[in-house]
């Protein structure tokens, strides 16, 4: 896993994979070096506690999401044939990990299983999704911002029934996803390039290329506490996925569709615009004073 200062939930993480069996747990910390003496960070935890069981492994510099799944795993050996790759603030639930081992053992071409996500209150976060194409994209970047239940957003996340049905998908959130070793190498793991957001997607999707298939497995199940890391840093995280969204346009799309490339640029500008200023009122809406907290 790879952390950025998410404090108590990193070892409520790793105490629910230690509960559920994982052999080893590697936890690379993309804080930055100057914040990794603040409280709630590793020094502060490690050990004692959980993580005096954990694997940590300290780059120099934030490496981001995907470079950091890569350096973690490469810090585990050649005879590790399955890598449960998660957020530091998921809780894995009882036998979520065994369940997800038992798919990829059933099926010889299966490269990825993902698990349910839930929020801590309960409701179900949509995984096992399609890849989007050209107008879901663009439907659901611009109508699902104000309009929730809109039929390219509804098509996309593969809403209601569809979230309570074992079956084979696109793709799964890496917020917990069980890969299988050998697809993961044959494909350089992680694409680098994407620092955060849809490189899940992504992984995936080059896996797909090669003949692996994914699987969701709605029995096995998280809890996933969303969004602490990257509170802190909202709108750089925001210029992150977008930029990641692009990135992903332009690798997918192929034949005539990618002359409207340029087009899909101008839009993400325009969206990532309005993401801003919708943070930003409600933002100021969540402050007593009318400031930005």
């Amino acid at each position: 896993m790879v952390d950025f200062n998410s404090g108590d939930a990193l070892e409520r993480c790793v105490a629910s994979l230690r509960a559920a069996g994982v052999s080893t747990v590697v936890v690379v910390d993309n804080a930055a070096p100057e914040r990794r003496v603040a409280p709630g960070t590793r020094d502060e935890l490690d050990p004692p506690g959980e993580l005096g069981s954990a694997r940590l492994v300290r780059p120099s510099a934030n490496l981001g999401y995907g470079a950091g799944v890569n350096l973690g795993a490469g810090e585990l050996g050649s005879d590790v044939e399955l890598l449960l790759v998660c957020n530091p603030d998921v809780v894995v639930l009882p036998e979520a990990v065994d369940l997800l081992v038992h798919v990829l053992d059933e099926r010889a071409e299966l490269a990825v299983a993902g698990p349910m996500l839930r929020d801590s209150n309960g409701s179900i976060y949509p995984s096992g999704r399609s890849f989007p194409t050209l107008g879901e994209s663009i439907g659901h970047g611009f109508f699902g911002m104000f309009w929730r239940t809109n039929p390219w957003t509804a098509r996309y996340r593969l809403l209601g029934a569809d979230q309570q049905r074992e079956r084979d998908a696109d793709w799964v959130s890496g917020a917990c996803m069980l890969v299988r070793r050998v697809a993961f190498d044959a494909v350089g793991g992680f694409d680098q390039r994407y620092f955060m957001y849809v490189e899940d997607v992504d992984l995936c999707w080059r896996l797909r290329r090669e003949g692996w298939s994914t699987r969701y497995v709605p029995g096995a199940q998280v809890v996933h506490e969303q969004g602490r890391s990257t509170a802190a840093r909202p709108y750089r995280m925001l210029v992150a996925h977008h930029r990641s969204m692009m990135r992903f346009a332009e690798r997918s799309t192929t034949g005539y569709r990618r002359s409207m490339l340029p087009l899909v640029a101008v839009g993400l500008i325009a969206r990532l615009g309005l993401a801003c200023l919708e943070h930003l009122v409600r933002a100021r809406h969540r402050s007593p004073r009318g400031l930005v907290e």
